[in-house]
């Protein structure tokens, strides 16, 4: 198919894309550290896909909403660099304490921490979001409130914050914690670590569905402009480095496989959503629960590799 396709083209496409995946979700299993996650219905699947002009392709449990957990590291990138690029600057904020780089290990390890002297990575594994989240302490009186501002004019509705999962979260903080005092010992966490893990285990916890989440990441598959409003959200140069991050680390250890498969930037949450960029064309989330060992959703990761394939997606 090609983008000239119709809008029942593109429907029926997607209905055998759901039909393809949905039966991998059983190779998966749900992630278990929270009681949210733990009891979430198994079979669950949706996928949406919406256009630059606004037009939604949609099937199965698109407006079920999810903790968008790690999806988060995103949005509050995306608010760090909004309030860095006004202020210092991007790179003396950000990118002089958080590194670009793929981890190869799993999204909370430490022992790479230690070795590079406190500076994560990449901004999409748990240190990384850590010091995001320090960052936007110091220019936020609220930085919950403020992110959930900002998802919820991408996605067009009001979102909200599930304040049990914020608070399991918080209950389950001890690796993250670790981080952070690793990270404060390395003189980089400026902020208390109960500040930095509240800030976290809240953005964690934002509600959104597959559809809200495939209307709010558009902006970053076009030039950080909102197609919604044509709001400038990210200067473009800003917006293409947030794309490459996630083409790089988004899918936490398996980038690399995501990107030989897919082909288009990604970011996935152990809720079982994988939000993607198809440049100048579509913002995409899929969601099934089930998980493979990397923490990534097995449908997902299936249905994305159909779509991307049978609509010449990939950006390579």
């Amino acid at each position: 198919m090609t983008a000239s396709d119709t809008a029942q083209d593109l429907d029926a496409l997607l209905e055998e894309v759901a039909e393809v995946a949905r039966p991998t979700a059983r190779q998966g299993e749900l992630a278990d550290y929270i009681p949210a996650l733990r009891d979430e219905d198994p079979d669950c699947f949706g996928l949406a896909m919406v256009d630059m002009d606004g037009t939604e392709y949609v099937v199965g449990d698109v407006d079920r909403p999810f903790a968008i957990q790690s999806i988060s590291k995103v949005f509050s990138l995306v608010l760090a660099m909004q309030k860095a690029d006004r202020a210092e600057g991007v790179k003396k904020e950000l990118w002089d304490r958080v590194g670009v780089e793929p981890s190869g290990d799993p999204f909370n390890s430490l022992i790479q921490l230690e070795r590079e002297k406190g500076i994560p990575r990449n901004p999409m594994i748990n240190a990384g979001a850590l010091v995001v989240d320090d960052v936007l302490l110091g220019h936020c009186e609220n930085p919950r409130e403020e992110m959930k501002a900002l998802v919820s004019e991408l996605a067009g509705e009001e979102v909200t914050i599930d304040e049990r999962v914020a608070d399991a979260e918080e209950g389950t903080s001890g690796r993250n914690r670790a981080i952070a005092y690793l990270m404060q010992s390395f003189d980089n966490l400026h902020h208390t670590v109960d500040e930095v893990i509240d800030a976290y285990a809240h953005q964690c916890a934002v509600q959104m569905t597959a559809r809200q989440l495939a209307r709010a990441s558009r902006f970053l598959a076009n030039d950080g402009v909102d197609p919604a409003t044509g709001k400038q959200i990210l200067r473009p140069p800003l917006a293409r480095r947030v794309a490459a991050i996630m083409l790089t680390t988004g899918t936490y250890d398996a980038a690399g496989e995501f990107a030989f498969d897919v082909g288009l930037p990604c970011k996935s949450g152990v809720a079982g959503a994988i939000m993607a960029l198809a440049p100048d064309r579509y913002g995409i989330t899929v969601w099934s629960p089930p998980l493979d060992s990397s923490g990534n959703s097995r449908a997902g990761h299936v249905a994305l590799h159909e779509l991307a394939e049978r609509l010449e997606l990939s950006i390579f």
